[in-house]
């Protein structure tokens, strides 16, 4: 069996862990934890609206929303609403049938990963031992609605931003895998909350590369900025989701922050120590680290300029691919070595990693710029 790399402090609060049948038998904990996760994803999406655009009026010396309710907290109800009461528009040689599913074919499973993300320890709908391959399958599904929406709509730009938008999930999927595979090594499970109670310590602090790379990879595939380039002004039409209005926009709008919210509950679970904290309830030090990762997401998206898709596609494949790579022989090299589980060589080993990260990416942008940061137009 390879040896697992387990450094932290053992010093831990004791939670009990929420029995697998809670709260009385199968039928009643799959009933329970699924109104909770509908819940959650709904209430986080309305929160992280709000976050969004009220916290890039700020950055952008603006007010954003402060109208509707307190401070504008009303303002993702009345969008809701709006939307709710906009005409439905389908194009006449659309594929009706195909154009209405797209948006639930892409919905579903930004819902179902949140099915095996622990809330506490034990607290999820299914604790499964292939927990981390559910997620990688499951994610990969929306790619599916997002291509029927380009193809039923009757439209070529549509089609063109969906075959866009379908490579670049594809590119992106490799780093992503790559870096989760570092965390798989250290914890040496592919459950996760049993990757979160390996985390003594945050694996941020192990794998700052692979958090890098995470984040980023998984910032490229949800369309977040600066690589949305589907709301690029620079391009003729919005993308896959054109010829859509009314509810069925709404649903894609959905979309977009509901997998936005799942890729920050993965970061906080794979390296941020998932609902581990002291004081705090274990739900509440998970939505707390789910919201930061989002408002980074947020500040990102203010403070970076978008690129173009040929720069979007010499991304993945010329500099965070070969990081990943480099960044899982480095883990396995580490776990290979079976370091001493005492705090000097912690804190050791966390001075190397940061500094091999800063390292990298500093002579790899280098030698990244010299191979070509896409086309170059004149």
């Amino acid at each position: 069996m390879m040896p697992v790399l387990n450094f932290g402090i053992h010093h831990q609060v004791f939670i009990p862990a929420v029995p697998p049948d809670w709260p009385g038998g199968f039928w009643w904990h799959w009933l329970f934890f699924t109104v909770v996760i509908i819940a959650f994803v709904l209430t986080m999406v309305m929160g992280a609206i709000y976050i969004e655009r009220r916290g890039m009026g700020r950055m952008q010396s603006r007010l954003g929303p402060n109208r509707t309710g307190p401070f504008g907290l009303l303002q993702p109800v009345a969008d809701a609403i709006k939307v709710l009461l906009k005409e439905n528009i389908v194009p006449v040689k659309a594929d009706k049938l195909v154009h209405w599913l797209a948006p639930v074919v892409a919905f579903a499973p930004a819902l179902m990963l949140f099915a095996v993300i622990p809330f506490q320890d034990g607290a999820l709908l299914a604790d499964l031992n292939i927990g981390i391959l559910y997620i990688v399958a499951i994610s990969s599904v929306s790619t599916v609605g997002i291509f029927m929406a380009g193809w039923a709509s009757s439209n070529k730009y549509s089609l063109l931003g969906a075959m866009r938008n379908v490579a670049a999930i594809v590119s992106y999927e490799m780093p992503l895998v790559l870096a989760i595979v570092g965390v798989v090594l250290i914890a040496g499970s592919l459950s996760l909350n049993r990757i979160v109670i390996a985390q003594d310590i945050p694996f941020i602090l192990l794998q700052p590369l692979g958090f890098f790379l995470f984040f980023a990879a998984g910032c490229a595939e949800i369309n977040r900025s600066p690589f949305d380039l589907m709301e690029a002004d620079s391009e003729i039409v919005a993308g896959f989701h054109t010829e859509y209005s009314g509810m069925k926009f709404a649903m894609f709008y959905l979309v977009e922050y509901a997998e936005a919210i799942a890729i920050a509950a993965i970061i906080t679970t794979l390296f941020l120590g998932g609902w581990r904290g002291p004081l705090l309830p274990p739900w509440l030090w998970f939505v707390t680290k789910v919201m930061a990762v989002f408002f980074t997401m947020v500040w990102t998206r203010t403070t970076l300029p978008r690129i173009r898709i040929d720069q979007l596609m010499a991304l993945a494949w010329k500099f965070l691919l070969p990081l990943a790579v480099i960044n899982l022989i480095i883990t396995a090299i580490q776990v290979l070595a079976s370091w001493p589980d005492t705090l000097p060589w912690t804190l050791v080993m966390i001075i190397v990693n940061f500094t091999i990260l800063a390292v990298l990416v500093l002579l790899w942008s280098k030698f990244f710029f010299r191979l070509g940061w896409g086309r170059i137009e004149v």
